[in-house]
């Protein structure tokens, strides 16, 4: 009889622990999983995102190449134009980077470069869904960075004219990263901003 009431008692508490399993499932709202399975979602860029990115790089490549061939043609090395106020259009070469900095390390220049636009490919493969604006943000780095790469390969030195004499003279090439380093700090600080939360039942209170 003791046994008897045992194996009851046994299979009452099996019945009870197979009942609460099959209670408990993948996205009901008992165990929570669905924020767990939503925080998972992949990061990494997409068919659209590569597209989106391959454009911005283009036209910021093809817009800085075509203003450094307008001024190299139609301007003599040294020469300037003044355009308004302290801007001018002055033809001046630059064998470092961004702004005239490192202007005798032209090697070491291309190899930091190179491996920049290496660093931000492979960033956008695996992040490029982060946020929707980081195709245009590594857009603009990737083409000007791409753009005085390939000058710095060909030429030795890429051309700048973009001069308000307070200030190096520069190109288009660093504008689009100069702009391309904002927009990418800007996302990634609105990426990971948590949405304001207000506790329920609470009321703004004047």
């Amino acid at each position: 009889m003791g046994n008897s009431l045992h194996r009851l008692q046994a299979q009452g508490r099996e019945r009870l622990t197979e009942a609460r399993a099959t209670e408990i499932r993948v996205g009901s709202s008992t165990n929570g999983v669905v924020p767990v399975l939503a925080g998972r979602r992949s990061l990494a860029a997409d068919t659209r995102q590569w597209i989106s990115l391959a454009a911005v790089a283009l036209a910021a490549i093809a817009a800085d190449q075509l203003t450094k061939w307008i001024v190299s043609s139609q301007l003599a090395l040294g020469e300037e134009v003044d355009v308004v106020g302290p801007f001018s259009i002055h033809h001046v070469q630059n064998s470092g980077i961004a702004f005239g900095l490192f202007a005798t390390a032209t090697p070491v220049v291309i190899v930091l470069t190179a491996v920049a636009v290496v660093w931000m490919l492979v960033f956008f493969a695996r992040s490029g869904g982060r946020h929707p604006i980081l195709p245009v943000a590594l857009g603009f780095l990737l083409g000007g960075s791409v753009s005085n790469l390939l000058d710095r390969i060909r030429l030795g030195h890429v051309t700048d004219f973009l001069d308000f004499r307070y200030w190096p003279a520069f190109n288009l090439a660093d504008s689009f990263i100069v702009a391309g380093v904002a927009i990418l700090i800007a996302a990634l600080l609105l990426a990971d901003r948590e949405p304001r939360r207000h506790a329920p039942g609470s009321s703004h209170r004047s």
